[in-house]
């Protein structure tokens, strides 16, 4: 029996968003704006983010999208509307505090060392240590078989965690970050344009570890400027344009032709195609 995989992810999406319903969402955001001085730099966005789910923002460069991102990583905070983790109303100071409330924040350059082992990155400013006093020292071992094993659970059999991580690729570097975030306990896992710079292959192996993450019981914020690949994993689509919220659909609701028209801008593009196609004549060559 053949099965269509995306009407299963569909379907899958669907349930998933029927039994998010009658819960509190991880985090949601209610009306939110942003101004710095005269400047709008958002205005009015409402999303959801629920355990187990990838909610998709999607806009081009200057659509508000790493503006979104401070203020759930907790480095800005909103000036009006509500933001919400797990029902409390609140306006984080600094990104520990996103941290201790369980809102991890992968960005697009990664703030890895390269010339560290993957072992050290993967701990990088949470290093177990044993002994005491000036006795005390680094547990490396207990780094390196953690390292292993929490890249194994994900599905990254890397065979030596001693490596540069600057010699790994792209997508496996994303990889690493993202089971560092699921390791130390997020709830939710934001991430930033994390296959913007990417090939298509590398972009899959991202892919797949975000669904990972996904269906390790995390929510997941998925920022991209590619509605191909967000429509690939996404349970919610939010759509952004110069800081406003141009739409807000789940995955049930919109088909990948139309998030991709609604993407590019829909009637602006239209209006732009035909502005660009040459008239014919006789004078025309064919």
């Amino acid at each position: 029996m053949t099965t269509n995989p995306d009407s299963t992810n569909s379907t899958n999406s669907t349930n998933n968003a029927d039994e998010a319903a009658g819960r509190t969402a991880l985090v949601e955001l209610d009306d939110v704006s942003k101004y710095y001085g005269n400047i709008r730099a958002l205005e009015g966005v409402t999303l959801e983010v629920h355990a187990g789910e990838i909610t998709c923002v999607l806009g081009d460069n200057g659509a508000g999208k790493s503006t979104l991102i401070k203020i759930i990583a907790g480095l800005h905070r909103h000036d009006s509307g509500a933001f919400r983790i797990d029902g409390e109303d609140v306006s984080l100071a600094n990104p520990r505090e996103a941290l201790d409330r369980g809102i991890a924040t992968v960005y697009q350059d990664l703030a890895v060392v390269p010339l560290m082992p993957v072992w050290r990155n993967f701990f990088l400013g949470s290093e177990p240590t044993r002994g005491k006093g000036p006795f005390r020292r680094l547990d490396v071992d207990t780094m390196r078989r953690t390292t292993h094993a929490e890249l194994l659970r994900m599905g990254i059999d890397l065979r030596d965690v001693d490596q540069p991580i600057g010699t790994l690729s792209g997508g496996e570097r994303q990889c690493v970050a993202i089971a560092r975030a699921v390791h130390f306990g997020a709830k939710v896992l934001v991430l930033d344009e994390p296959t913007a710079a990417l090939g298509v292959k590398q972009s899959g192996v991202v892919l797949k570890y975000v669904a990972a993450a996904r269906d390790a019981g995390l929510g997941v914020v998925l920022i991209t400027h590619n509605p191909h690949h967000a429509y690939l994993v996404g349970d919610r689509f939010v759509l952004l344009k110069r800081g406003s919220m141009t739409g807000s659909h789940l995955r049930s609701e919109i088909t990948l032709d139309e998030l991709t028209r609604q993407m590019a801008g829909g009637s602006e593009l239209e209006e732009l195609s035909h502005e660009l196609q040459r008239a014919t004549g006789p004078g025309d060559v064919s």
